[in-house]
C-alpha cells in the first residue's frame, strides 16, 4: 500500500515531530474523502503504541462502547471494559489514568460522532482542558471527511476553539505524484487519466495499466455500478442536506457559465441566495475563485468561477447531463466523450503547467494565474514582483512544429500589450505544450519553451 503515501512525506514528518514532542497533542487531520487521511493516521501509527478508532452513524452509547473495548484491548484489561462510563470524558480520564507511554489516539471520521450527538465538541474540550491538556501521555488526532464540519469544529464559535495543537488539510496528491500511480502508461496517457481523476489516490487505482485509457475511464465511468460513475452524488449528498442547486451551479460551470450573472441566469437560482451556495462549494475545494493574476485583491471586479478539482470537472461535463444512457447502458455518451476529451484536456494542461512552473521554478516569479479582459486571454501570466519581470505563457495540449511556434509566439506578444501591469517590466515570452519540435532554435532566440519530455526530466531532477 505504500502508493498510498507517495507525496505524503511532509505530513508525516509533522506529525513525527508531534509525536517527539514530550508535549500534550492534539492534531486535527481533514481533508476531502477518498484523499488518503486514514492510511495517513494508520501509516503514522505503526510500530507506535496506540489505538485507532472508525466512528460509525449510529447512537453515541454504541460508539462509546466500542471506543471503550478498544481500549480495553489495547490496555488488556478486562476489568476496564466491564466499567460503565456515562460520557466521553469519563473515559477518556480512566484510560489516560492506565497508559505508562507516549499513546496515539485517532478517532476517524469525528463528525459522525458530532452528528448523533451535538454536545460531543463540548465534550473533548472538557477532555482536553482537564485531562490530556496537563498529561503528555496521549496524542489525540481526530480525523474527518466532512471538510464544512471539520472548520466549523475549528471555528471561533465552536467549543474546541484554541484546543488543537496542529492542523493538517490532506489535499490531492500534485500531478507529478499522480502519475507515479499509473507506471504502465506513458506521459500523455497519465495526464489524460489525470483529466478526470484529479489526484485522489483511490480513483487513480481504479484505471487498470493493462488496458488502456479510454477504456478505462467507459469502465470505471460510464458504467452504473463502478466507483467513480455515483461517487460525485455521493460525496455532495453527504456533504448537503438539499443538493438540487449545487449540481444546478457545478453543471453551469461545466459548461462554461463562470461568472456568478451567468450562473444565475442558467441555473434560475435567485440571485440573494446563490453567492452562499457558492461559497459552500467554495468551502469543500470543488470550485475556487479566480481573478487576472495583474489584479489588486483590492479591486477583484473581475471574477468567474472554476473547478480545482478535475473528477468534478470532468463528472459534471460528462457523466452528470448523460446519466439517462449510461443508465440505459448506451454508448453514445461515452461517445461523444472520446470526441471532445483533447479539448477539454486544454484546461486541465494548464494546471499541470501551473504545478510544473511551481515545482521546479525555471524562470523566477512570485505570482502565477490566468489573465484575461473583455475578448483577449493569456493562458497564464507569471509576475516577477522584486526584479519587475512578466511572463506570459501559452499552453498547448498539442504536438508544435516550427511555423506554429513562431506564430503562437507572435500571438502571445500581440495580446501582451493589452496586459496593465508595470509598463517598463521587462516581457518574456513561454510557450509550454504536449510535444514541441527543434526547441533549442527557439531557445537561442530568448525564448522559453518547453514540452512534456522537460517537465519531467526537470521534475524529477529538482526531487533529487
Amino acid at each position: 500500500m505504500i502508493q498510498q503515501f507517495i507525496n505524503r512525506e511532509e505530513e508525516l514528518k509533522i506529525l513525527e515531530e508531534r509525536f517527539n514532542s514530550k508535549k500534550p497533542e492534539f492534531i486535527v487531520i481533514y481533508g476531502r474523502r477518498r484523499v488518503g487521511k486514514t492510511e495517513l493516521a494508520v501509516h503514522f501509527m505503526r510500530n507506535k503504541p496506540g489505538i485507532y478508532f472508525l466512528a460509525g452513524e449510529k447512537a453515541n452509547a454504541e460508539n462509546l462502547e466500542e471506543m471503550k473495548s478498544i481500549m480495553a484491548d489495547f490496555l488488556k484489561n478486562d476489568e476496564f471494559r466491564m466499567i460503565k462510563f456515562e460520557n466521553w470524558a469519563q473515559l477518556f480520564k480512566s484510560f489516560s489514568g492506565k497508559i505508562m507511554e507516549r499513546t496515539v489516539v485517532v478517532i476517524d471520521e469525528f463528525p459522525y460522532l458530532v452528528k448523533e450527538n451535538n454536545a460531543i465538541p463540548s465534550e473533548f474540550q472538557k477532555i482536553w482542558d482537564m485531562h490530556l491538556s496537563k498529561d503528555e501521555k496521549i496524542m489525540l488526532i481526530i480525523v474527518g471527511s466532512s471538510v464544512s464540519m471539520m472548520e466549523k469544529l475549528l471555528g471561533g464559535k465552536s467549543p474546541l476553539f484554541g484546543r488543537r495543537t496542529a492542523q493538517l488539510e490532506i489535499k490531492p496528491v500534485s500531478i507529478f505524484n499522480a502519475i507515479k500511480f499509473l507506471k504502465g502508461y506513458s506521459i500523455e496517457d497519465r495526464i489524460r487519466a489525470y483529466g478526470c481523476t484529479d489526484g485522489i489516490p483511490l480513483y487513480l487505482k481504479q484505471f487498470d495499466p493493462k488496458s488502456g485509457v479510454l477504456e478505462n475511464i467507459k469502465n470505471v465511468f460510464f458504467r452504473k455500478d463502478s466507483l467513480l460513475y455515483g461517487e460525485a452524488d455521493f460525496l455532495l449528498r453527504q456533504e448537503f442536506r438539499e443538493p438540487a442547486n449545487y449540481f444546478a451551479i457545478l453543471k453551469a460551470i461545466s459548461f462554461g457559465y463562470i461568472k456568478q450573472n451567468e450562473i444565475v441566469t442558467y441555473t434560475n437560482i435567485d440571485k440573494s441566495i446563490i453567492s452562499k451556495y457558492i461559497q459552500n462549494l467554495e468551502e469543500i475545494r470543488i470550485i475556487t475563485k479566480e481573478f487576472p493574476v495583474t489584479e489588486n485583491k483590492e479591486r477583484r471586479k473581475n471574477m468567474r468561477y472554476v473547478f480545482s478539482d478535475n473528477y468534478f470537472r470532468f463528472w459534471f461535463r460528462y457523466v452528470y447531463p448523460n446519466k439517462t444512457l449510461i443508465e440505459k447502458r448506451d454508448d453514445m455518451a461515452f461517445a461523444s466523450m472520446k470526441k471532445t476529451y483533447n479539448m477539454y484536456l486544454g484546461v486541465v494542461f494548464e494546471k499541470v503547467v501551473s504545478e510544473f512552473l511551481w515545482e521546479t521554478k525555471p524562470f523566477r516569479f512570485t505570482r502565477l494565474g490566468r489573465w484575461w479582459h473583455k475578448d483577449k486571454e493569456i493562458d497564464l501570466v507569471a509576475l516577477n514582483e522584486y526584479e519587475n519581470e512578466i511572463f506570459f505563457i501559452e499552453c498547448k495540449w498539442a504536438n508544435l512544429t516550427g511555423n506554429r511556434i513562431r506564430k503562437l509566439f507572435d500571438e502571445l506578444k500581440d495580446k501582451s500589450f493589452f496586459v496593465d501591469w508595470n509598463n517598463d517590466a521587462k516581457k518574456h515570452y513561454v510557450i509550454i505544450a504536449k510535444k514541441v519540435d527543434n526547441k533549442e532554435i527557439f531557445r537561442k532566440e530568448g525564448f522559453y519553451i518547453f514540452d512534456l519530455e522537460d517537465m519531467v526530466t526537470r521534475t524529477d531532477k529538482n526531487k533529487e
